[in-house]
């Protein structure tokens, strides 16, 4: 037996192995078990339990097997540790740490690998230190050039990762880049062409998709959400942000563009991306109103129309959804006329309607605010009650968020008929 000059120790076998790139190399955990068990017999150790896991070592505090080891030696289940090298225990200045002030309180009394031992004597704590803190050392470095070759490509115009849907990874000769995906490439370009000039849905997109046999790479057809995701991609046009963050760097690719920027603008312009997330525009009045002839939702749509200019203008129009009655005949109304309609109803029946308490006291913020203004300025106004002022400025002049706010705040259910409103 190794004449440790300690008694009774009582090994934790502990065998990790990562599956990061910086350790690929290191042994298999069968192969650090079954050299570490041969160890064991051979120096006649008495190796109380065996603990094994697939993490990297890299961060503090992030193994759980780790964790239960190091608690195992804080109760005494064991005292000392058998591992394949000093890099299974600790890459990290946290698990290091853990370890030493283990050692330091008696509880650690030896640490056996294939070809070291170590007590708490100090010049092998010192060298067990200083074996850890370079494996840390390699980790941080290797971390430098990994992330210093990326921004390397990235500058070449290469994105990292798997392209996306439409173009293809190619390894030739030694060179790694992005190629346009023969069979799904034309389609891609096609649907911003749809979505841009013919108005296409996100649905009615998905639905196009299918009827083409368009699939992912798995072979399964895409979703309404990835369609939403593939239509906010400026890689299509060439340009890329790595990695996705709002204050990540943006890269001109050396990729072929599918589209041009023109079309991609147009396309989230269309679909109100600039104002929000793609698929997710917002109609203030949605929700609020019941159609008076069928009883079925008001809902609500948008069109774009290009002025002589060259600007585009959004405009709104509200609708029955005609799920009760497919053939409804209530006509739809635009949303500046819709506003001229509520501010009348409210005017004429604010005393019957009920306003949330948090649309209440905005009204009375802002007729306190404009009272005092039209008093600093000395000028002859009568207002009405706060809740007719707020919402004559709210439906005339406000903002959507405004118009929103103001929509959420009626309680009261109101129904739209031949472009009129009315309680229900």
């Amino acid at each position: 037996m190794l004449d440790t000059g300690i008694t009774d120790l009582k090994y934790c076998l502990y065998a990790r192995k990562s599956s990061e790139s910086d350790e690929r190399q290191a042994m298999s955990i069968d192969s650090q078990l079954a050299e570490m068990r041969a160890l064991a017999e051979n120096d006649g150790l008495n190796v109380v339990c065996e603990l094994q896991e697939s993490y990297s070592a890299k961060d503090s505090g992030k193994r759980p097997v780790y964790n239960k080891m190091l608690k195992g030696l804080a109760n005494d289940e064991y005292n000392a540790v058998l591992t394949w090298a000093p890099d299974r225990l600790s890459r990290n200045a946290g698990d290091l740490g853990a370890v030493v002030d283990l050692m330091d309180q008696g509880k650690l009394l030896h640490i056996r690998t294939y070809s070291q031992t170590f007590t708490n004597n100090p010049n092998e704590k010192f060298l067990l230190m200083i074996l850890c803190s370079q494996a840390k050392l390699e980790n941080d470095n290797k971390s430098i050039n990994v992330k210093r070759g990326i921004k390397t490509k990235c500058e070449m115009g290469w994105r990292p990762g798997v392209a996306p849907l439409g173009y293809m990874n190619r390894a030739f000769g030694g060179v790694k880049d992005i190629i346009p995906d023969p069979d799904r490439a034309p389609i891609i370009a096609e649907m911003f062409s749809k979505a841009a000039h013919e108005g296409y849905s996100g649905r009615r997109l998905k639905a196009w998709l299918d009827e083409q046999g368009f699939t992912s790479r798995a072979g399964k057809p895409v979703s309404l959400s990835q369609i939403l995701v593939i239509l906010t991609t400026p890689f299509y046009y060439g340009k890329f942000q790595y990695p996705e963050a709002p204050d990540a760097p943006w890269y001109t690719g050396a990729h072929k563009p599918l589209i041009s920027k023109e079309l991609y603008d147009q396309v989230q312009l269309s679909r109100g991306v600039y104002k929000g997330v793609w698929g997710s525009k917002t109609f203030a009045f949605r929700g609020l109103l019941k159609c008076g002839r069928c009883g079925a939702d008001i809902t609500a749509q948008d069109k774009y129309k290009t002025l002589k200019s060259g600007e585009i203008k959004r405009f709104i129009y509200y609708n029955c959804t005609r799920r009760k009655d497919p053939n409804c005949p209530e006509k739809y109304i635009n949303e500046p006329t819709l506003c001229e309609k509520l501010l009348e109803f409210i005017e004429a029946n604010h005393g019957k309607m009920k306003f949330s308490d948090k649309l209440l006291a905005k009204a009375e913020k802002h007729y306190n605010i404009t009272k005092t203004l039209f008093s600093h300025y000395k000028v002859e106004q009568d207002l009405d009650v706060p809740i007719i002022e707020y919402s004559r400025y709210v439906l005339m002049k406000g903002t959507e968020s405004e118009q929103l706010f103001i929509a959420r705040g009626i309680d009261t259910k109101l129904s739209l008929l031949n472009s009129n409103l009315a309680f229900i």
